[in-house]
């Protein structure tokens, strides 16, 4: 019997339940929303989680059309799912968790005495440590961005190269390999010996279907590729950013883009212009190195040093 939070199941079964992880302002428990997928076959364990941000929504809708496709009468091993990880923020349409301000991937490995967020983490870092593979679902919050996986343990980590072969393997055609910040699941994960990534599903606000779509093909290629079920990937080439700039507005106005994602940029090449509300350019923004335009804010107007767009840098194939 493999159990995760209330839900309980045997070889060859599946069933749903909550993860608890503490209680609302009125004491009503909250409880994340969990499935297991217990295969009929041993084999090994993989952890799936979506929404540690919680107006990053595609996540969410992978969840939603995976998990029904998933008969436990042909898997070899295990699928543990935590559907929505930022319970708070999710319920508000809001990035961080209201009740402490915190970003749930900033938080791990968590602390299960700490905050609302810590707690959070704390419970599912505990289910993640039970996986041989960890899928932590993520979008380019509500801006604009292309689909892409992130291995964030860094190039001289042990476990650098099997996480980047996961990402080859959910193949959403593009990697951003850089050692991402302190707290995220991706960095905690790693130095556990799981290989982890964070597939980056697009950027929008709602859900997109062509990022979602890409993100249940990512999924089932890991349940294939790695003896989950039966079937055969063709490992792709992906395309690699090794850097990662980020521009942000030198006046307030109106951000007209002059570059498309996923497009390339040489250095020098303009990126966007700042404008008047009568049409006169204000500023216009070159690219400093050459890399590809990964991801821009949707909302046009902007003041003095908010951001407008990033570029993936030190780019190369593997």
């Amino acid at each position: 019997m493999t159990t995760l939070g209330t839900a309980q199941a045997a070889p060859g079964e599946m069933d749903t339940g909550r993860l608890p992880v503490g209680e609302t302002r009125d004491g009503t428990q909250v409880g994340l929303p969990v499935a297991v997928i217990n295969g009929a076959a041993d084999g090994d364990t993989l952890y799936v989680q979506a929404a540690s941000d919680g107006d990053e929504l595609n996540g969410v809708g992978v969840v939603q059309r995976v998990v029904p496709q998933l008969d436990p009468q042909d898997i070899a091993g295990t699928v543990l799912v935590v559907g929505i990880v930022n319970f708070h923020a999710f319920q508000v349409a809001e990035h961080r968790n209201p009740i402490d301000d915190t970003k749930t991937n900033r938080a791990y490995p968590g602390d299960e005495t700490g905050t609302s967020t810590e707690r959070i983490a704390a419970a599912t870092f505990q289910v993640a440590r039970r996986a041989d593979l960890i899928l932590d679902l993520h979008q380019g919050s509500t801006s604009r961005m292309i689909d892409e996986c992130r291995v964030r343990c860094g190039p001289r980590h042990r476990l650098h190269d099997a996480c980047l072969e996961l990402a080859k393997v959910f193949d959403c055609g593009y990697v951003l390999d850089q050692k991402g910040p302190d707290g995220q699941l991706a960095r905690a994960a790693p130095d556990e010996g799981i290989p982890t990534i964070d597939p980056e599903l697009g950027g929008c606000v709602g859900w997109d279907e062509d990022s979602i779509q890409a993100g249940v093909e990512g999924v089932f290629n890991v349940l294939s590729y790695y003896g989950f079920t039966d079937g055969q990937v063709d490992l792709n080439p992906q395309t690699r950013a090794n850097g990662f700039e980020q521009y942000g507005s030198p006046a307030g106005g109106l951000v007209s883009l002059r570059a498309d994602l996923g497009e390339r940029v040489s250095r020098g090449d303009v990126l966007f212009e700042v404008t008047d509300t009568f049409g006169g350019v204000k500023e216009t923004v070159t690219a400093d190195s050459s890399g590809i335009f990964w991801r821009a804010r949707r909302l046009p107007q902007v003041a003095t040093g908010e951001y407008v767009c990033s570029v993936g840098t030190d780019v190369d194939s593997y």
